[in-house]
């Protein structure tokens, strides 16, 4: 009998018997509540309002975060979350991830007992939605390089400034922005949607991710209160541990992505007839590809669970979570190339799912640290030479 399924070398049998009740979960949330959406969400450009509070209700937003409201599951529990949502689509998976390990991390590490208290119970549930103000247009890989600043007043805080490219902007009820101080360190804080001189713009016409909003922070001397502050931390150590928590979502996420379109290329495949009445899985060269995108995908689960592994027990490191993210999302983006030619000219249509995902993968590819900037962190980690 042929393989069926993307889990070649039974990598579910080294799952907890909660990972793969979780895992199971999110599937079906995924086929029977996104599958049949995430077509014409793509299409339209539009983010559908009823999924955070769903999210919220299933248990994926801060799903690794202990307290508060917060559901307190392992690292493998919740890689596998962003695996099955990624699996439905990149801008699905992204919201969670930003929301999770962009704007419930910071607070629950570095934030006040007070700002834990008000926010993360609503957050958790998706009653509030968040956002992560880091990137510029001017400064992407180089946040030290940021222009925003937070000058300190005798009632708080004086935001000024603009951030770009950010998954939620125009829903968020708040954002973690991070501002260089008036000692030329870099903060974070809490600002709340409706504060003068807060202001977002959606950004439009985009080629990927468009089943989620990315929009613009613009800061025209906002005044925050002092309570506003994370009090916890000073640095970019901030919100680059933060990246690295979400970057740990994005290798699960990205292996989601692949087999979903592993699945859909072999399908068509051992369907479509062509030369001499045989389906054209039995030709030598799709087999190829087939065969490539499965060897692939078997690797990427597998340096996912043992990175998962790694992180419970408190051993991962930042370089191998860069080389983590570096390898899938590469992975990813050939496995969906590669069935979007197996599927022909349906490829380009958006009856079939893999040319999405190969738009979304793009975005992937680049956001959380490009895959140069993993390539000069994981390069540095075992040549001791910096390149950058």
């Amino acid at each position: 009998m042929p393989f069926h399924g993307v889990d070649y070398f039974q990598v579910a049998d080294l799952l907890t018997d909660e990972e793969k009740l979780i895992s199971a979960t999110f599937r079906r949330f995924v086929d029977d509540e996104i599958m049949p959406v995430i077509g014409r969400h793509f299409r339209d450009g539009t983010f559908d309002q009823t999924w955070p509070r769903r999210l919220g209700t299933l248990g994926a937003l801060g799903a690794n975060l202990v307290g508060y409201g917060c559901p307190g599951l392992g690292a493998v529990a919740y890689g596998l979350i962003m695996q099955e949502l990624e699996r439905g689509d990149s801008g699905v998976r992204s919201f969670a991830s930003v929301q999770g390990a962009l704007v419930m991390y910071p607070i629950h590490a570095f934030g006040s007992e007070e700002q834990k208290l008000r926010y993360l119970p609503k957050l958790a549930s998706g009653e509030l939605i968040g956002c992560f103000g880091l990137t510029e247009p001017d400064f992407g890989s180089n946040p030290g390089g940021m222009r925003t600043t937070a000058r300190e007043t005798s009632d708080g805080y004086v935001l000024s400034g603009e951030k770009r490219w950010i998954t939620s902007g125009g829903l968020a009820d708040l954002a973690v922005v991070w501002a260089k101080c008036d000692d030329g360190l870099v903060r974070g804080f809490v600002v709340e949607r409706g504060l003068p001189g807060f202001s977002t713009r959606d950004i439009h016409g985009k080629f990927s991710l468009r089943a989620s909003v990315t929009s613009e922070l613009i800061f025209e001397d906002c005044l925050l209160p002092k309570s506003s502050l994370l009090p916890g931390v000073k640095g970019l150590r901030g919100p680059l541990s933060c990246l690295n928590q979400a970057r740990f979502g994005i290798a699960f996420g990205a292996v989601g992505a692949a087999m979903a379109c592993y699945d859909e290329a072999l399908s068509y495949c051992k369907e479509r007839v062509q030369f001499a009445g045989k389906p054209i899985a039995a030709h030598q060269l799709v087999q190829l590809k087939l065969v490539d995108m499965l060897q692939e995908i078997t690797k990427a689960q597998l340096l996912c669970l043992q990175l998962g592994r790694l992180k419970e027990a408190g051993k991962s490191r930042p370089q191998q979570v860069s080389l983590a993210k570096r390898n899938n999302v590469k992975m990813a983006l050939e496995c969906a190339r590669n069935a979007r030619d197996l599927l022909g000219a349906n490829g380009i249509t958006d009856e079939y799912q893999s040319g999405r995902h190969m738009c979304n993968l793009e975005s992937v590819f680049t956001y959380e640290g490009t895959d140069h900037i993993h390539t000069l962190i994981v390069g540095e980690d075992i040549t001791g030479s910096a390149a950058f």
